[in-house]
């Protein structure tokens, strides 16, 4: 049975559970070959199935997962944002991938340091990682701007990666 998903709000955005009515949105993203290298690669429209059924089916799985996130103004789709804990992963993620037109406003760092607050005051999590391509320097300049630093570099999925530790709640 599908978990109730937390809705969190910032002064721009919503970020809500998935809809079925997400899917073309985040095939299109998942199709777009260079704007997804850093966040699994590009697929078909089949496998975006897979990895979208993954991503709702994460919430049922481990209580939290990565929201789906629109613009309050105009209900756009924005992106996703959230907490990311698949099996064997080494520690609690918090990642990030917007659409190719919704890049350079801000809105993953406002929607990162939400699903951030939500973890720490809500799921009482204390610590929280964010793994980053080596080459993804918007990627690591959300994380700087949210106060991570590097931690060290690790692989996973046979991909280096640098491990970003967040600060911990205060």
């Amino acid at each position: 049975m599908m978990p109730a998903v937390p809705e969190l709000a910032t002064a721009r955005l919503r970020m809500r559970g998935w809809r079925p009515g997400d899917f073309d949105d985040f095939a299109a993203v998942f199709s777009d070959e260079q704007h997804c290298r850093y966040i699994g690669a590009s697929c078909t429209r089949e496998e975006a199935w897979r990895r979208f059924a993954v991503t709702v089916g994460h919430w049922c799985l481990r209580g939290f997962g990565p929201w789906a996130v629109e613009r309050l103004d105009t209900g756009v789709f924005v992106g996703s944002v959230g907490l990311w804990m698949p099996e064997r992963w080494p520690e609690l993620e918090l990642g990030y991938w917007l659409s190719p037109g919704q890049l350079g406003h801000g809105f993953a760092t406002e929607a990162a340091g939400a699903a951030r607050d939500h973890a720490y005051r809500v799921l009482k999590r204390g610590r929280l990682v964010s793994f980053i391509h080596p080459d993804n320097l918007a990627s690591q300049a959300v994380a700087a701007r949210l106060g991570a630093v590097i931690e060290d570099t690790t692989v996973l999925k046979g991909i280096p990666c640098q491990r970003w530790r967040h600060p911990e709640p205060d």
